[in-house]
């Protein structure tokens, strides 16, 4: 199905190739609600185009701006004053009318959630940044490497139930920051591999994020009971996870931080390795994940180790078995069965 933009007068006549970036940019703001320039410059171009100034993208995005279908904040940060200001990249998300204009294609699975400038603009901002910097990570390795990892292969805080009742929709599931499909190729064989991705930004205690993690262990074991448990048919045994997963995501914890103030020294390194070792020691004491240890991979690495060596590197630091201080062959994790 064709997506159809919208008229409108101040808009000049627009070229296939137009249509095509302005699909794809509608497509990609939609799924992953927030982007930056950059961001979207890497995921609709190739690994040739992208040592360019995305000067075609600023003029695209500026007509769909036009045409009331995005919109744009600056990035926080940077300080105050009106020259710092320009100097903040744009980021861009969809209007009301961008929206609809993408559900009316029927490309993408509808999602109810709208993006506003205050969300956009809101305390999560970095955290959501971050989060399209993992995904593109795993996108630029697998265009690298020949496996297949498309700008539209991880979906953003994906919600799985965890236990019956009607709680606080918090308290009976477990949302993911995101969901990341990627299949593996070598030698003909391909390796379907699917991730719950947590971002840490060292924003919360290692106590809450542990719960989190923690909550991955009821998700393996929930059965959805129903409200007549007599007449429950036979296949109400199987797990939740099951109907929407063919084998359970290997669950995926990336570290980042703030980087250090002009003049200061970088220690995100010694924080981010103290906090994997808190973690570490967390879950080995939680009962239901040290009984899940061989049904359930939890791995944690740094945006910058899955920026600079890719997720095929040995860089992951599993939680449920070996050490803390001793890194697994990138198979042990990333490609292991369990």
């Amino acid at each position: 199905m064709t997506l159809h933009l919208p008229e409108a007068p101040a808009v000049p006549t627009r070229t296939r190739s137009f249509h095509t970036i302005a699909r794809r940019a509608l497509e990609l703001l939609y799924q992953h609600r927030v982007l930056s320039t950059q961001q979207m410059h890497v995921l609709l171009t190739s690994p040739e185009q992208r040592a360019r100034r995305p000067d075609y993208l600023r003029r695209h995005l500026g007509e769909l701006h036009k045409a009331g279908l995005v919109s744009r904040v600056r990035a926080q940060g940077g300080g105050a004053g009106p020259g710092r200001v320009r100097t903040r990249p744009f980021l861009w998300f969809l209007t009301e009318s961008g929206a609809e204009a993408v559900e009316e294609a029927g490309e993408l699975p509808i999602r109810p959630y709208r993006v506003t400038p205050e969300s956009v603009a809101g305390s999560r901002q970095a955290h959501t940044l971050a989060l399209n910097d993992v995904g593109i990570a795993f996108f630029e390795y697998a265009e690298r490497l020949g496996h297949e990892c498309g700008p539209l292969d991880w979906t953003p805080e994906v919600a799985n139930r965890i236990r019956d009742g009607q709680r606080r929709f918090e308290d009976d599931h477990v949302i993911s920051d995101a969901v990341l499909n990627y299949v593996h190729v070598e030698r003909g064989r391909r390796t379907m591999l699917s991730f719950f991705v947590e971002l840490d930004r060292a924003t919360m205690t290692t106590a809450r994020l542990a719960a989190k993690l923690q909550a991955y262990g009821r998700l393996y074991e929930y059965v959805p009971q129903g409200s007549d448990r007599a007449r429950r048919q036979p296949n109400a045994t199987r797990p939740a996870w099951m109907y929407n997963y063919p084998v359970f995501p290997r669950v995926l914890v990336v570290l980042d931080a703030a980087p250090p103030r002009e003049g200061e020294p970088d220690r995100r390194p010694a924080r981010l390795a103290a906090r994997t070792e808190d973690l570490y020691a967390r879950t080995a004491a939680d009962v239901r994940l040290s009984r899940l240890k061989e049904d359930i991979a939890i791995g944690v690495t740094t945006l910058q180790q899955l920026q600079q060596h890719g997720p095929c590197a040995p860089i992951f630091t599993p939680l449920l078995r070996g050490t803390p201080s001793a890194r697994p062959a990138a198979a042990d994790f990333y490609l292991s069965t369990k």
